[in-house]
């Protein structure tokens, strides 16, 4: 059998973490390693016991979430990945965590099962957004992001054959495929693996193949990042 997923959790609400603790404490193959009521000590913890995944609350007395997560991704002894978990009552606070490097978001109001599927995802290097927030996130950090870098719109970029919009091979030290670009507007799109098989009449292990190699080209160390950047470049 494989470790447990190891799992840090942060929040500054005692009976939260409580709650959390006791929800994935009874999954065989997750371990809870620590817990974490303030920034600074989420930081601190995380250095130390050296968890897979994190569930990071924003809103912290001594140092936020935020900050927190961007402290916690320039450490290289860190290869966790860190799921935001908000009452999802500023926007900014989402995109921000994007930029300080996130892989998730997950809404308190989020059932136990949900919290327990958002930490499996991560663990297997894949994001997690909750699917009240998936298109409003990324549509608007895209469009900010891109404007900001002087990206160009849709509008801009060819397109194939088929109609669908193809990446400025500028863009990419490795362009991708047709196939790769068509397998990321659907990831973009917030299909699953199997939903994209039966769609593009392929097998399950040739699409992670084909999510393997869009996430090594395009440099994005999970399914979130490579989103962002899909919409970034106009591809959804």
């Amino acid at each position: 059998m494989s470790a447990p997923t190891r799992v840090l959790i942060v929040d500054d609400h005692a009976m939260l973490r409580a709650g959390f603790r006791t929800i994935l404490d009874l999954q065989p193959d997750i371990e809870v390693v620590g817990e974490a009521g303030t920034g600074s000590e989420a930081v601190d913890l995380a250095g130390s016991v050296l968890p897979d995944v994190i569930t990071m609350d924003v809103q912290m007395p001594d140092m936020d979430g935020l900050e927190a997560t961007r402290r916690i991704r320039a450490d290289g002894r860190i290869h966790a990945s860190i799921a935001i978990v908000t009452t999802f009552d500023r926007d900014d606070y989402l995109f921000d965590a994007l930029d300080a490097g996130a892989s998730g978001f997950l809404l308190k109001n989020a059932g136990p099962e949900e919290l327990v599927a958002a930490v499996r995802a991560l663990a297997a290097g894949d994001g997690m957004l909750a699917p009240e927030v998936t298109r409003r996130v990324l549509q608007r950090f895209a469009t900010r992001t891109a404007e900001a870098a002087g990206i160009p719109g849709p509008e801009r970029h060819s397109t194939t054959a088929t109609g669908s919009t193809a990446l400025p091979s500028a863009a990419l030290p490795e362009p991708l495929t047709d196939r790769e670009a068509e397998v990321l507007r659907l990831v973009a799109e917030a299909w699953s693996n199997a939903e994209i098989a039966a769609e593009l009449f392929i097998g399950e292990a040739t699409v992670k193949t084909h999510v393997s190699r869009i996430l090594q080209k395009l440099g994005a160390r999970d399914r979130v990042q490579a989103v962002v950047l899909a919409h970034r470049l106009g591809l959804a």
